[in-house]
């Protein structure tokens, strides 16, 4: 296994999709909600996906948010990237469950279904510097874990 996504236990039997490029020009695959979250105004809210993604370890999965957030909801990422490193899958804190944290910039709450695609997930090889040296050697936590 090289690269892909899994659905979490949790959601086995919730209907999840796994993500799939819509063109084969399209880098990003849609990521949709695993559940239906209102997110209030001027608030945040974490989205669970329902899934988890495998890759290799000099890779990353950088998701997005779809061009359309914003300019139809007027909601975006909270860190306007998200890195989901290699070593969150299958963590113990939480399996690897990828949710992704948006803010709501308009003065209405906002409804995301269900099954709607509100972001896009982009995998990618990086680089290290050659004194490349991490202070942890594993995971050892789920979102948001790292550096604490």
């Amino acid at each position: 296994m090289t690269r892909g996504f899994q659905i979490v236990s949790d959601f086995k039997e919730q209907g999840i999709r796994i993500p799939q490029r819509k063109t084969g020009f399209s880098a990003g695959y849609d990521l949709e909600a695993g559940e239906t979250v209102i997110i209030p105004p001027k608030g945040t809210a974490k989205i669970p996906t329902g899934l988890k993604a495998y890759m290799m370890p000099d890779e990353a999965l950088l998701v997005y948010a779809r061009s359309s957030l914003f300019s139809a909801r007027q909601c975006m990422l909270v860190n306007s990237v998200a890195v989901i490193d290699a070593d969150y899958h299958d963590n113990p804190g939480n399996e690897g469950h990828i949710l992704i944290s948006l803010i709501n910039m308009g003065d209405e709450p906002v409804t995301l279904r269900k099954g709607e695609r509100f972001a896009q997930g982009v995998f990618t090889k990086y680089l290290k510097t050659d004194e490349d040296m991490p202070s942890e050697s594993l995971r050892v936590g789920g979102y948001g874990s790292t550096g604490r």
